[in-house]
């Protein structure tokens, strides 16, 4: 049974609107009740045309750090591809036991995932796949919220508070975000405190993994090339293929601690400011260089990082932002930049990283959203001397690069930046008593840069590549009317 007869039209004045964002809006009237438990509803069934400069063959999400040199032959081959992969269902329940508490549950769905039947010849079955699925529970009079389950990291820039659901993530039709966005959807435990519900730190340990890059191709259990003064190089095991429901065709890293992030934010009458701290570990099972027994090796990580969401002199403008920098911080970008490589003991080495973006949001009427974003990856390198002389790692500068303009030619060229430049928009243009419906439209423009490397005779060869994608996007929403 309803509430009320007439539910909430969607909202594109926040510059992270919830029914983008996030499919559940929490100002909607429950749809039902399930004895105290009230229900809502969320989602909207999507229609995306995708075309990219490049051929990635990949669905509506787009993997950034992908584009090919020109030495492939998909680059400037042009993708076209329609999508109704991130058709997205959600639920939020809600009971309020005693005036002072609140418990939440919030499941969140789309259909992202593909099995090993799906193409695109005859049936596009895409499989459904979990995006958040959490609960959490808030004592009001003490300020304190607590968050158990799978969320938005806390890494992620927030709009308000440190609460979810209030995330500032930018209201891009891709689903892979813009470089330079600083966020991960994993497992996690939190805490959080607020006073006043204008100071906010929230302590959260989070679903470890790590992303691994080398120079050459290198297995877990390889041996290592030798590094400088020795005759024989280091065995190094830092991952296994997934077991019993985890993918099988996916590389899980040891990880021996979670990674924790502590934020403290601000909300004031000009803007949301925070910053938050990132402590990470990485394991390796080595053997050191004439051993015969393995023992553990274990690397720190992490990083500092900052973010906002301000008016610009008026609520229809908002300047967003966000900065992280650090030592295996990778797997919190976009673009997936390796978080660690080997060192000459066969020892995990975080890479130095470093991701930033910077957004404007515009509202020039109530039912048009417009953005644009910069963002930004980078990586620093992370090393040794072989007994040959070569480098070894990443970001080395001593490999011959002189076939990634070549077509068919080699390029074994590491990402040392990904920068971008996206612009786009929204408009809510039908609504009433049987849903609303919003088109988007979307262009990003890629730039990579790789790390120099020569030519086979002497020559500094500096490779680059770039990209461009569009996206045209419809939804229909049927739970706001």
């Amino acid at each position: 049974m309803r509430d009320e007869p007439h539910r909430t039209a969607i909202d594109l004045s926040s510059s992270s609107p919830l029914a983008i964002t996030q499919t559940a809006v929490d100002q909607l009237p429950p749809i039902f009740r399930i004895g105290n438990i009230s229900v809502r509803l969320g989602g909207f069934v999507d229609m995306s045309n995708i075309w990219r400069s490049s051929n990635l063959t990949s669905g509506p999400a787009t993997a950034w750090n992908n584009f090919p040199y020109a030495n492939s032959p998909n680059h400037g081959l042009p993708e076209e591809r329609l999508s109704a992969q991130l058709t997205r269902f959600s639920t939020l329940l809600e009971a309020n036991p005693t005036p002072s508490v609140r418990l939440q549950s919030y499941i969140e769905a789309d259909f992202g995932g593909s099995a090993a039947t799906t193409n695109s010849v005859q049936i596009s079955g895409y499989t459904p796949r979990l995006r958040q699925g959490y609960f959490t529970f808030t004592q009001k009079k003490w300020g304190l919220h607590v968050l158990m389950g799978q969320a938005w990291s806390l890494t992620t820039n927030y709009a308000k508070g440190v609460i979810p659901r209030q995330e500032q993530l930018p209201a891009v039709t891709d689903n892979n975000q813009i470089p330079g966005i600083t966020f991960t959807r994993v497992p996690q435990i939190r805490i959080g405190k607020d006073w006043s519900q204008k100071y906010w730190l929230a302590l959260s340990i989070e679903d470890p993994q790590a992303t691994f890059a080398f120079s050459k191709p290198f297995a877990s259990g390889d041996y290592l090339p030798a590094a400088y003064g020795q005759t024989v190089g280091a065995r190094s095991f830092y991952a296994n293929s997934g077991g019993v429901l985890l993918n099988p065709n996916s590389s899980y890293t040891y990880n021996p601690a979670p990674d924790i992030v502590l934020k403290g934010a601000v909300d004031t009458s000009f803007g949301h400011y925070e910053v938050f701290g990132l402590a990470r570990w990485f394991r390796a099972l080595v053997e050191a260089p004439g051993a015969t027994q393995t023992h553990k090796s274990t690397s720190f990580g992490g990083g500092v990082g900052a973010g906002m969401t301000m008016p610009l002199g008026t609520r229809a403008l908002q300047l967003t932002g966000n900065v992280l920098a650090g030592q295996g911080v990778g797997r919190y970008g976009p673009s997936l930049i390796p978080d660690t490589t080997l060192n000459g003991q066969g020892s995990l080495s975080p890479v130095p990283e470093m991701m930033g973006s910077l957004g404007l949001i515009g509202h020039p009427t109530s039912s048009v959203l417009l953005y644009t974003y910069g963002g930004v990856e980078a990586a620093g390198r992370s090393r040794y001397i072989g007994a040959d002389g070569h480098q070894y790692g990443y970001g080395v500068t001593d490999t011959n690069l002189a076939g990634c303009s070549v077509e068919f030619g080699t390029c074994d060229a590491q990402t040392r930046t990904l920068a971008s430049f996206t612009a786009g928009g929204w408009w809510h243009f039908l609504e009433g008593h049987y849903g609303s419906l919003m088109g988007g439209l979307q262009y990003t423009y890629i730039r990579k840069f790789a790390f120099k490397g020569n030519d086979g005779a002497g020559h500094a060869v500096d490779p680059t590549t770039f990209g461009h994608t569009v996206y045209v996007t419809f939804r229909y929403f049927p739970f706001q009317q």
